[in-house]
């Protein structure tokens, strides 16, 4: 997504060349076999660690860090590992975000019309709400201290960062459609007189 506003933004004359099909597919193919490695290093690495504190997870999903709390064995180096390949892969997204939307915000602050920049940066701005709301959501449930650490919290800390950014992804893109800012506007017009 950041690469397309980039192009969008700061190559629309090239943007049919260089967000072909062909380019597309290759960014596609990128993100699901990056995902793809990630994933199987997990599960491979969570199906070798013993468990001998039982196998109820105290989450909706298994969660490694939840898996790691009933395992019996030293997976100290293992998870050194796999928290380097990660940490790995979520840096170079993040400087990839974090680069292109440098470019954008200087290319579209030189854009003289104001109604121009406006429309520039609505057009940034869903992608940087579900990226800042996932990013800040998941950095909270994986580097928050050990001791405000609780049952309850590690479960809605992962359903903020599993559930609610999926579910308002929709409503977040859409945001720029007049009929359903209309509608939402309708609808938050609704709850304040039913509140009062």
């Amino acid at each position: 997504m950041a690469y397309d506003r980039y192009v969008a933004i700061c190559r629309p004359l090239h943007y049919g060349t260089l967000m072909g099909t062909r380019a597309c597919v290759k960014m596609a193919a990128a993100a699901w076999a990056s995902g793809f490695l990630h994933a199987l290093l997990h599960t491979a690495d969570t199906f070798s660690i013993p468990l001998c504190q039982g196998n109820t997870v105290d989450q909706f999903f298994c969660e490694i860090p939840q898996i790691l709390k009933l395992s019996c064995s030293d997976s100290y180096l293992r998870e050194v590992g796999l928290i380097a390949v990660s940490a790995c892969l979520v840096f170079g997204c993040f400087v990839f975000i974090v680069l292109s939307y440098v470019q954008i915000f200087t290319a579209v602050l030189r854009i003289p019309s104001e109604q121009g920049r406006h429309k520039a940066f609505s057009m940034c701005l869903p992608h940087l709400t579900v990226v800042s709301l996932f990013a800040s959501t998941s950095f909270f449930a994986y580097l928050k201290p050990p001791s405000i650490s609780s049952p309850a919290l590690d479960l809605v800390v992962t359903v903020l960062y599993s559930v609610v950014p999926p579910a308002v992804n929709p409503l977040i893109y859409s945001m720029r459609n007049k009929e359903l800012k209309d509608a939402l506007k309708k609808l938050v017009h609704w709850v304040q007189c039913q509140c009062q």
